[in-house]
């Protein structure tokens, strides 16, 4: 019989457990940063190139390495944290499990600059591939600096799958606002391609929040501070008003680690029940301080996900807290019944002063039926021609599946008479039945191909705006607006860029001036950061259903036929009549067999 197990070599060892730990360059700063502060830096700085691709650089002012413990980080399971099983269990740092430097350099190009507080030389260590390629002893601060090269370099497939630099960057940059939300006494600098993104200096937790997501956060949220026995609680949650369907910030941090956890967080939205509308989310930044033999956070690769010993108990201490700071401050309305003085209540003076019901002038021979109603013109098949109708069959939308109900069906033999049902759909008499037409669906395709061919032909007309409106973005919104202004800009908007964060709206498409500017812009970059970490990636698309759905007539919107008309109309004008940009059903038939059945 032939032996076929055999024990892989280091390196490809080395390879497979780096899979579990770096999984893209934001992996690597998570690593890195974390070393740092628990290093003990007051003074963090992180330089990224190319998203990490190139080059990522963390640099601290921590307590540094000496000679041989710079060599042995780099070994794997080799970390000062722990000592024995039992260490796991008392854990009050954020690495420990000697894996990370290891995972690193097994993938990447690093070069390690440290030297211990007090010395007078430091250690330079060169390596690739978790192969050692040269150490020498330098002159350099106290501290560390790491500098990772080429990630994946000898991993080409890993490399391959790297999303674009927009995606990754911003991987990155949401894992540095998990770290530097939960440490606001330290000094956080961050570069990306020479452009300083965040410079974040030593405050309190209320002020890092408005650092990073933008001052307009610090209007809306309420503090939260509740000590007991099992833990302690502090931090912020958002007022009702503040409810949002996008662009939430919410975080939950226990022993200054960030985790994710479904269950505390359906403990703070139990709380908002009945004062935020559904499907809404609100903002909360809450911390938690545990004993650490009450947690286990050693149940993930990552160490988002932490198994508490008291959960339940937590949970109700968690919505007392949130209950309190909300009816605290007052944000539940209230009703005052203690009035002061007599209601203001019209005093009847006799029957001269009698309100009396208006008149209501109407012709009582009006016979909705009849055949010969002046609205309706004799030849008004003629506007029903199906010429341009037909969609075309190169039909390249990239969001929508293709049509499945053909536009010469439903027009045919359509009725230029609709009535619209509990405003939200069209309801029509056509050849092969009841033809029911989502109102707000239907305009969001009409609009998003208008928006689209406006685009391509450079048509579109800009609405000024008297007096312009200010938004506050944070850095990583900032990076993103900045690559959809061009497209932007073809579509209408002026947006000038006033420094730290605000921008001032000078214009936007014409045709939606109900709309509020800065909303709109807010919606613009959720919808487009949400979608670009799928598929879609079309800038031009994600903004023309952005404005579409924004501009388009909302559900409830009474209206008058010849609006009905219109919308119908440009609906089978189009390319697609069946499906939503985002593939959501537009139109649906009742067939007259169907209809026949229900009367049996």
């Amino acid at each position: 019989m032939i032996d076929i197990i055999h024990l892989l070599p280091d390196s490809v060892a080395n390879q497979i457990a780096a899979g579990e730990v770096i999984q893209r360059p934001a992996s690597v700063l998570k690593e890195l940063v974390e070393n740092a502060v628990d290093a003990g830096a007051t003074k963090i700085d992180v330089v990224v190139v190319d998203a990490g691709r190139t080059c990522l650089q963390v640099i601290d002012n921590g307590s540094g390495m000496s000679e041989t413990d710079a060599r042995l980080s780099f070994e794997r399971h080799a970390t000062s944290k722990i000592r024995q099983a039992d260490d796991l269990f008392a854990l009050q740092t954020m690495g420990f499990r000697g894996e990370a430097l290891a995972s690193i350099a097994a993938v990447a190009q690093v070069e390690l600059t440290t030297k211990l507080q007090g010395e007078d030389i430091g250690t330079r260590l060169r390596i690739e591939g978790s192969r050692l390629a040269g150490q020498e002893p330098v002159g350099c601060d106290a501290g560390s600096n790491f500098k990772v090269e080429n990630l994946f370099f000898n991993v080409p497939a890993r490399r391959k799958f790297l999303k674009s630099n927009t995606t990754e960057l911003n991987h990155i940059l949401v894992a540095f606002e998990r770290i530097v939300l939960v440490n606001p006494h330290i000094h956080f600098t961050f570069r990306s391609n020479g452009v300083e993104l965040f410079n974040l200096r030593s405050v309190g937790f209320r002020q890092r929040i408005v650092e990073v997501f933008g001052k307009k956060l610090n209007q809306e949220l309420l503090p939260v501070e509740v000590d007991t026995q099992v833990c302690r609680l502090r931090g912020f949650v958002g007022k009702p008003e503040s409810a949002k369907k996008k662009t939430i910030h919410q975080y939950f941090f226990v022993n200054e680690r960030y985790m994710k956890h479904p269950y505390f967080h359906k403990a703070v939205l139990h709380v908002y029940e009945r004062m935020i509308p559904t499907g809404t989310q609100i903002p909360y930044f809450i911390y938690m301080d545990v004993p650490p033999a009450d947690i286990d956070i050693n149940i993930h690769p990552t160490k988002t996900e932490i198994k508490f010993e008291h959960e339940q108990t937590i949970w109700q201490i968690l919505s007392a807290g949130v209950k309190d700071a909300i009816g605290k401050y007052s944000d539940i309305p209230s009703i005052d019944f203690d009035t002061e003085g007599k209601p203001d209540i019209p005093v009847f003076e006799g029957e001269d002063n009698r309100v009396r019901p208006p008149k209501v002038d109407y012709n009582p021979s009006y016979n909705p039926f009849s055949k010969h109603r002046e609205a309706v013109p004799d030849d008004w098949e003629q506007l029903y021609v199906p010429a341009s109708m037909t969609p075309s069959a190169g039909d390249d939308d990239l969001f929508a599946p293709s049509s499945s109900v053909e536009p010469h069906d439903a027009v045919a033999d359509r009725s230029p008479v609709h009535y619209q049902y509990k405003g939200r759909y069209i309801m029509t008499a056509v050849k092969s039945g009841l033809m029911m037409i989502d109102q707000h669906r239907a305009h969001v395709r009409v609009l998003y191909e208008e928006y689209l061919q406006h685009h391509d032909h450079q048509s579109s007309h800009a609405q000024k705006i008297l007096f312009p409106e200010i938004i506050e973005l944070s850095p990583k919104e900032c990076l993103l607006l900045e690559e959809l202004l061009p497209d932007m800009s073809q579509m209408g908007f002026e947006i000038t860029a006033l420094g730290g964060g605000s921008y001032a709206i000078h214009a936007t498409p014409a045709g939606i001036e109900g709309l509020r500017p800065a909303s709109l812009i807010e919606d613009i970059l959720a919808t487009t950061r949400e979608k670009t970490a799928n598929v879609v990636q079309n800038r031009k698309e994600l903004l023309a259903l952005s404005l579409a759905r924004q501009a388009a007539i909302p559900y409830g919107q009474v209206l008058v036929n010849e609006e009905m008309e219109s919308i119908v109309n440009r609906l089978f004008a189009g390319s697609n009549v069946n499906y939503t940009p985002d593939g959501k059903q537009i139109l649906a038939i009742l067939s007259q067999t169907e209809i026949d059945n229900l009367f049996g």
